[in-house]
Order: structure tokens, then C-alpha cells, then sequence
């Protein structure tokens, strides 16, 4: 499906995992869950991996209890981190711009606050939706499909 450059993993002091690669791994999506799986195993090897309370909360909306999530998604294994006040802000200003050059109403300003919060925080963001995060914040570090 896509190649996984080595030099996506080299030098990164952690890993942010967006909401769409642990839901690819938790149902078994038919299309992406083998490369999400891939990624996820090797970034977890590479260095820290986090999640934030977003993350945390858009996961879990398929589970009837936290007890269920929370073995799904141990904290010993994606570690769990704040929200920085300053991606607030970051993610604020992106998300308006993107609507000023007339992004639609369906992307939210979550998915904006979780880029901000990789790039506050000089994570390295894995995701499947790496048009608007590299349109939004240039910076920011992706592992992303490439095709």
C-alpha cells in the first residue's frame, strides 16, 4: 500500500497517534488496518507514543466502558499527556484560516488541535489525514501514507 521511510522515525522524541490509526487497528478496518498496525508496532519501538484527551475521547465512542478502552488503549503502551493551552491557540488560528480559504464545515477543530498539539509538543504526528495537517502546519513532522 505505501512505503514506511525509515527516516520518519529517525530522530523523533515521540510519536502523537491520531484518532484514525487506533480506530483502523481497534475494527479492523479492511483497508487500513494492517499498514495502521505496522506503523503504530513500529513507533511504539521507535520511542514514546501518546495520545491526548481528544484522542482518548474520539476512540472512545465504540466502547461501552472505560474499562473496555482502556485495555484497548493501555496507558503503559500509549502514554497519556494534556492538552498544551499554547496548541489551543495554534489550532484556533488554523483552523480559521482553513475556513477562510473555504475548508468545509465537516473538518473539526479537534482534528486542528491535534496537529497543534504535535507541534507544540515536537511530536511526530502519525496519521491518514496528512493533506490538511501538512497544509495547516507545514512543520509538523508526518508519518502518513504516501499514496
Amino acid at each position: 500500500m505505501t512505503e514506511l521511510a525509515s527516516s520518519a522515525w529517525a530522530g523523533a522524541s515521540g510519536f502523537l497517534v491520531d484518532t484514525n490509526v487506533l480506530l483502523d487497528v481497534a475494527t479492523g478496518d479492511s483497508i487500513w488496518s494492517d499498514w495502521s498496525a505496522e506503523v503504530l508496532a513500529r513507533s511504539i519501538r521507535s520511542g514514546p507514543v501518546y495520545i491526548n484527551p481528544l484522542i482518548y475521547a474520539e476512540v472512545s465512542v465504540g466502547y461501552a466502558g472505560i474499562e473496555e478502552l482502556d485495555e484497548q488503549i493501555p496507558a503503559g503502551i500509549l502514554r497519556r499527556v494534556p492538552l498544551p493551552y499554547a496548541a489551543g491557540f495554534l489550532a484556533a488560528k488554523a483552523h480559521r484560516s482553513y475556513r477562510r480559504r473555504g475548508g468545509s464545515r465537516i473538518a473539526t477543530l479537534p482534528d486542528f488541535y491535534i496537529g497543534a498539539h504535535a507541534v507544540v509538543a515536537g511530536l511526530t504526528l502519525i496519521t491518514r489525514d496528512a493533506r490538511r495537517y501538512r497544509t495547516s502546519f507545514p512543520t509538523l513532522r508526518l508519518i502518513a501514507p504516501t499514496a
